[in-house]
């Protein structure tokens, strides 16, 4: 593939404000694409998997935020990738097909060969280059990552049926009622250009059928109207599941992990598995200590250079430390994401919690959850700027931002 030198681009969708409600309290601060994930942002991880591919021209973020509010990141991780990042802004839901069809020109300009599409939600080692060359060798219109999950969680997810052999999609169904298989869509995919044919052929067939009816009767004209846009177009019920069978579309199978990123819970689990993946890849980012000059680290740990621990206190597994974070001695942090400028005083505990933007955890207090990453209140979110005062436990709960607690809570959601 990369001997032809054929052009290759990227596009990470990153949805919008009304999206990812299920994020709060972190997405009141900042976009969910930007919340730190063993201490980078969230689509810093897909960006950076996409710099690896061969002949890459330029990688594009399509979603609803505003301009301003991606404009500073798109600039610095462009400077330090050395390829260009851009955000480009839709001005309607389109879907996640339509999306990519409203900005077609623009994707298109560099004359890419193939395209790689990715969800920023998602969670995995992104195997693109692996990815690229089996789909060059199928031959088709387009490859999508799959994995095997349990069959008791598949239906939440898109389930598939592919040839064992050839690894043809030969049927697709999004969120089945009934069980299908344990293949999931992972949400990653490469095309050629000729999706956009596929796409544009959607939109016709859908404009000529409301054509249709709007001759037809008044009735129908009313049913119409309550139909899909016609440039609304859904990647896995307008594209997928109607091409699924007709040798035009494969999968690859990753054996290695895949979540997706939906909740706070979730993200405090990827960030533990991508500083897992740093062993491998970025080995210089996770910290070392010993006690004696620098604080004791156990496991995958993640501290940003300006923050300060003290060397007594104790940190790890799976623990991520941003800018300014301030560690008193004594403390103790396992399974936690500690976001930008919070302080956490003497002899503290937290455990299972991420700690929002300027919080403050006083001296012997405790921040603490069961690490259940799928249950609301499996882990503990302070918000931003929460204050928790000398001696105080704070177990299984959430507490939006600018809240001062001074006593203990279990299980509460402190509005």
């Amino acid at each position: 593939m990369d001997s032809s030198g054929e052009k290759v681009v990227a596009v990470i969708m990153v949805g919008g404000p009304t999206k990812g409600t299920r994020f709060r309290p972190l997405s009141f601060n900042t976009p969910k694409p930007l919340f730190p994930l063993a201490g980078q942002a969230m689509v810093h991880h897909p960006i950076s998997a996409c710099k690896k591919i061969p002949n890459l021209a330029q990688i594009f973020l399509i979603g609803f935020y505003e301009e301003r509010e991606f404009a500073l990141y798109v600039s610095s991780i462009s400077n330090e990738l050395k390829v260009p990042v851009r955000y480009l802004k839709e001005d309607k839901p389109h879907g996640s097909a339509g999306g990519i069809y409203y900005f077609r020109d623009l994707i298109m300009e560099d004359g890419p060969s193939h395209f790689f599409l990715l969800n920023c939600d998602v969670c995995c080692s992104f195997p693109l280059t692996d990815m690229l060359e089996a789909h060059v060798r199928y031959g088709g219109m387009g490859t999508m990552l799959v994995i095997k999950v349990s069959a008791e969680s598949a239906n939440e997810f898109g389930e598939l049926v592919a040839d064992p052999i050839t690894k043809e999609l030969l049927h697709y169904t999004e969120k089945p009622e009934t069980f299908v298989s344990d293949l999931i869509n992972c949400g990653v995919y490469v095309f050629t250009p000729e999706v956009f044919n596929a796409i544009e052929d959607v939109s016709s067939h859908r404009e000529g059928r409301a054509n249709l009816r709007r001759i037809s009767s008044f009735e129908a004209l009313q049913s119409a109207t309550r139909n899909l846009p016609t440039d609304f177009v859904r990647l896995d019920q307008d594209i997928l599941s109607p091409l699924a069978g007709k040798k035009q579309l494969y999968t690859y199978e990753t054996m290695d992990f895949w979540e997706q990123i939906k909740t706070p819970g979730m993200a405090l689990k990827c960030s533990s598995l991508y500083l897992y993946q740093f062993r491998f890849t970025s080995s210089h980012l996770l910290a070392s200590g010993d006690g004696i000059k620098n604080a004791t680290i156990v496991g995958d740990v993640y501290i940003h250079p300006s923050a300060k621990v003290h060397p007594s206190a104790k940190i790890g597994p799976n623990v991520s430390l941003s800018a300014n974070v301030r560690i008193g001695a004594g403390v103790r942090l396992i399974s936690c994401i500690v976001l930008d400028d919070v302080e956490i005083k003497e002899n503290a505990v937290v455990i299972h919690s991420i700690v929002g933007w300027k919080s403050s955890i006083g001296k012997w207090s405790r921040v603490q959850a069961e690490g259940d990453f799928n249950a609301k209140l499996g882990i503990t979110i302070l918000g931003e700027a929460v204050t928790v005062e000398d001696e105080v436990v704070v177990i299984n709960s959430i507490v939006l931002p600018h809240k001062t607690l001074n006593v203990s809570v279990q299980e509460e959601i402190i509005l």
